[in-house]
């Protein structure tokens, strides 16, 4: 009962700051079209706007099923690409951290590669695997892979260093010293790269429905800027906004559950 309280309030003082956010940011919204009224009322659209456009205007929900639709198409092409980025990014860290040489050799490249903007390889990437669901993966990965490449490799390296001494004393190799000290030493750091992931792999994917496969939430937030649909323009940000807050909490209390069960400090 004391360790379901105490991962209870540890999941409580997670998601308070986000739901604290999310208000911030509505203040945030109002403030600046009233700050900026030369925006005006035509493109600038208000909370109050963007909930009626959604929720109580005569045409609500078609608009809502319009945005839903691609949504759906969005957060799959972002899933993929979370799933292959994350895998990449936990191998090619594990790799790093067995064989000196291995990353003495292509961290510098994988350094020099995520120094590069994205809107630059993002031609070459379309251009290798194509406009389709590969390409926006592709792209979705990359976006995912660096950042969580740094950070589980750092979580990796932070293996306490008496049990892994301990492992070897008793004949294990550095796989098994990975696989029993490494990894559940680095858990925090493998959720912590999650859950800054789960936000860049919704705009891996709108990048890459923009520029690459033309469907989803990408590809209709282009198409309203010139079709002056405002409305479906600040409804479909609002919407990824608060998806990408969802799925970052989600993933934090997945963590907050994983860590109380099996992280350092682990709830008995």
């Amino acid at each position: 009962m004391r360790g379901t309280t105490t991962v209870l309030r540890r999941i409580g003082r997670f998601l308070l700051p986000l739901a604290t956010s999310l208000i911030l940011l509505l203040v945030i919204w109002t403030l600046f079209l009233r700050l900026f009224p030369q925006i005006g009322p035509r493109v600038g659209k208000t909370p109050q706007d963007v909930w009626a456009y959604l929720v109580t205007s005569a045409g609500a929900a078609t608009a809502r099923q319009a945005i839903i639709d691609d949504l759906a198409i969005t957060l799959v092409d972002a899933a993929s690409g979370f799933v292959v980025g994350m895998l990449g990014a936990l191998a090619v860290a594990a790799l790093f951290v067995l064989y000196s040489a291995v990353r003495q050799t292509f961290m510098p490249v994988a350094m020099l590669l995520r120094s590069v903007p994205l809107v630059a390889l993002s031609p070459i990437v379309v251009l290798i695997f194509g406009r389709g669901t590969a390409g926006v993966t592709a792209l979705t990965a990359i976006v995912v892979f660096f950042p969580a490449l740094v950070m589980i490799m750092t979580g990796l390296r932070e293996a306490p260093r008496q049990a892994m001494e301990l492992v070897t004393a008793y004949g294990g190799t550095r796989w098994t010293r990975l696989r029993l000290v490494a990894v559940p030493a680095a858990l925090p750091s493998v959720f912590a790269a999650a859950r800054i992931s789960v936000p860049g792999a919704l705009i891996g994917a709108l990048l890459g429905e923009w520029l690459g496969s033309g469907t989803g939430l990408g590809a209709s937030l282009v198409r309203a800027i010139p079709m002056f649909q405002y409305n479906r323009l600040w409804a479909s940000i609002v919407v990824v906004t608060v998806v990408s807050v969802l799925l970052y909490a989600i993933v934090g209390v997945i963590e907050n559950l994983v860590l109380a069960r099996f992280g350092p400090n682990a709830v008995a």
